[in-house]
């Protein structure tokens, strides 16, 4: 039975709001798909951005931390050389006024004439050779040759060897303390034993005590010799 235009119509109609419906639907599905993977990406291109701005702040935060450390050990560094500084000064300055000080040792007559016989003899022992002049100041000369003896005795005594003590006839600087200087091979070895050089050396091989002395024990330091 043939249809009539009424009723073809309104099939094509039916059809129409079928296909249309279907298109909508489909639409709304592409939609919402589109829009969740949109979601999913910008998620993770946020996700990305937040980790490197994160990451970024964190790289800053530990390089301020070991700029602050660096700028903390050379301000401690500084602040531990200007210690050390001051400290030597003031051993400098300690030392130099021991230096200043030396002449009061020749006042006690008695002692700084011991003190020259065991500088005598001591000089004896380093060079050990058969003859040796001793060098000293013009007002030390008697003394001297008073303690010459004395001190070639206990060379001779130690060591079972001779020894000729000579007086040079030149004499130490005026500006010199005291002391002597002992020297063999027409001066090619000399020992100098003079009050300024006893000095200088004690306070060389002495510095770990005279800082001990100054400045008490220091903590740091793990080994005394």
């Amino acid at each position: 039975m043939a249809l009539s235009d009424a009723e073809v119509e309104k099939q094509i109609n039916h059809m129409k709001k079928f296909i249309k419906q279907e298109a909508h639907e489909k639409a709304d599905e592409i939609m919402i798909k589109a829009e969740e993977e949109f979601n999913i990406e910008k998620g993770r291109l946020l996700q990305n951005e937040k980790r490197k701005v994160s990451n970024y702040f964190e790289r800053r935060e530990k390089q301020l931390e070991l700029q602050k450390k660096i700028q903390h050990s050379n301000l401690l560094n500084q602040a531990r050389l200007a210690v050390l500084k001051s400290r030597d000064d003031h051993i400098k300055r300690v030392l130099e006024e021991a230096s200043t000080r030396l002449s009061e040792v020749t006042r006690d007559s008695a002692h700084y004439q011991q003190m020259l016989r065991d500088l005598v003899a001591q000089g004896l022992f380093q060079l050990l050779e058969e003859e040796v002049t001793v060098r000293c100041r013009q007002e030390d000369v008697g003394l001297v040759k008073n303690v010459a003896g004395d001190a070639i005795r206990s060379y001779e005594q130690a060591t079972k060897k001779t020894c000729k003590v000579l007086i040079d006839t030149t004499h130490l600087p005026a500006e010199c303390s005291g002391g002597v200087e002992l020297f063999v091979r027409a001066g090619k070895i000399k020992c100098t034993n003079t009050l300024e050089s006893r000095l200088e050396l004690m306070g060389t091989q002495m510095m770990p005590e005279i800082r001990t002395g100054l400045y008490g024990v220091n903590p740091s330091r793990h080994f005394m010799d």
